[in-house]
C-alpha cells in the first residue's frame, strides 16, 4: 500500500489531508521543495510555484503538480481542488498550523469541516521500511568514515570550529547531501554543555573533546557522538568515560521488540545514578531518527511506547560536570526481531590522540 493510501485509511472516509510540514511532504511524495501537499481520494497534488515545478514533476511521479499564479495562494489552489472533488472534510497539521495560516484556510474554504491530523503521518514515519533503513545505514557509514578521518586531524592548537569545519567537509566529500544537524564540537570544560556551539576554544593537551554529528543521505539522517582524549586524560575524566560507556553499552544491549522506551532509558540512567552522577545526566537516553534528526519514539523516562522492529533509535547517555567537562557516547541503532543492531560501527573505546 502506498504511503498516501495508508494515511487516508487512517482518516474518516471522504476526508482529505493538507500537509504543510516539509518532512511529512517528503515522506509522502519525495518532494523536497516549498509548497503544500493535498491528498484525498482521487487527489495527489503538489502545490508549489514556478521555481519548483520542474523539480516536483521529476521527484513526484503519480502526483499532479499545480503552480500558483499571481493573486492566487497555495491554500486557494487547494480549496479549488477540494471544491472540484466535492470534498468538505479536511485534516490539517494542527501541531504546526499558526493562527494566521488557519484564518487563511478558513477564509478560502467556507463550508469545509476541519479536523486535526493528530500526528498521523509522524506515526507512519516511526517504523522504517527497507529503503529507509538502507538510506540511514549509508548515512551512518559516511558518519563513521568521517570520524576516523577527524581523529587524525584533531591536535593541540586546533580550535573547536576548525574541527567542526573539517568534519562537515569530510562528510560532504564522502557523499553526504548535507549535515543531519549542526555539528557539535566541545573541548575541555565546554563538554559540560550538551549542545555546545563550536567556537574559538583551542584544544589543549589533556582535553576531552566531544563530537556529536551526522551525515544526511537521500533525505535521511545519521546521529553519532564520540568523545576522544587529546593526550592522557585526568583520572576523573577517564572514570566518567568508563561509566558512560558502560551505560551506553548496557542500554544498547537491552534493546528488544516489545520493551518500553522508558525501560531502555532506565538501564542507562540507573547505571549513571549508581555511580553518583545522576544529577549530571539531565536529557533522555535517546530518540527516533529518520527524515528528521529527532523523531518518535523518544527513549525517555516519560515514554511508554513499545519498541517494534523497524524503529531506528539512538542510545546516547552522558555525564556533564560544569567547570570540568563532559562525556557523551551515542550510536544509532535499528530495532530488529531479535534485538538491537548498531548502525554506527566506529569503536566506542576511548581514543587517546
Amino acid at each position: 500500500m502506498e504511503r498516501t493510501d495508508k494515511l487516508l485509511a487512517m482518516l474518516p472516509q471522504g476526508t482529505a489531508a493538507l500537509l504543510h510540514n516539509a518532512s511529512n511532504i517528503f515522506y509522502l511524495s519525495a518532494y523536497t521543495g516549498e509548497g503544500l501537499l493535498l491528498v484525498a481520494s482521487g487527489i495527489r497534488a503538489v502545490i508549489t510555484d514556478f521555481r519548483y515545478v520542474e523539480a516536483a514533476q521529476k521527484q513526484c511521479p503519480g502526483f499532479t503538480v499545480h503552480s500558483i499564479r499571481a493573486g492566487v495562494s497555495h491554500v486557494q489552489v487547494a480549496a479549488q481542488l477540494l471544491r472540484e472533488a466535492g470534498i468538505t472534510r479536511l485534516a490539517i497539521e494542527d501541531n504546526i498550523i499558526t493562527v494566521r495560516q488557519m484564518k487563511e484556510i478558513e477564509a478560502a474554504m467556507p463550508g469545509v469541516t476541519f479536523e486535526p491530523l493528530d500526528f498521523k503521518v509522524e506515526a507512519l514515519r516511526e517504523v522504517k521500511d527497507d529503503d529507509e533503513m538502507s538510506r540511514i545505514e549509508r548515512a551512518c557509514d559516511i558518519t563513521c568514515q568521517a570520524f576516523e578521518y577527524i581523529c587524525g586531524f584533531i591536535a593541540p592548537g586546533r580550535t573547536e570550529r576548525e574541527v567542526q569545519l573539517a568534519l562537515d567537509y569530510k562528510m560532504l566529500a564522502l557523499g553526504a547531501q548535507g549535515m543531519a544537524f549542526s555539528t557539535i564540537v566541545a573541548a575541555g570544560e565546554n563538554g559540560s554543555l550538551p549542545h555546545a556551539v563550536p567556537g574559538d576554544r583551542v584544544i589543549e593537551l589533556g582535553d576531552m573533546v566531544t563530537m556529536d554529528f551526522g551525515a544526511k543521505v537521500d533525505g535521511y539522517c545519521a546521529d553519532m557522538t564520540r568523545t576522544v582524549a587529546v593526550g592522557k586524560p585526568s583520572d576523573k575524566m577517564r572514570k566518567i568515560y568508563d561509566i558512560v560507556l558502560h551505560a551506553q553499552e548496557a542500554a544498547q544491549a537491552a534493546i528488544a521488540p516489545g520493551l518500553k522506551c522508558c525501560d531502555i532509558d532506565a538501564v542507562a540512567r540507573n547505571i549513571i545514578a549508581e555511580e553518583g552522577y545522576g544529577e549530571c545526566f539531565g536529557h533522555s537516553t535517546g530518540h527516533g531518527v529518520g527524515i528528521d534528526i529527532h523523531e518518535e519514539p523518544r527513549v525517555s523516562s516519560r515514554c511508554d511506547k513499545l519498541l517494534v522492529p523497524g524503529h531506528i533509535i539512538t542510545i546516547e547517555p552522558g555525564i556533564y560536570v560544569p567547570g570540568l567537562g563532559g562525556v557523551r557516547i551515542e550510536n544509532t541503532c535499528a530495532v530488529t526481531e531479535t534485538g538491537g543492531r548498531p548502525l554506527c560501527g566506529a569503536s566506542k573505546e576511548l581514543r587517546i590522540l
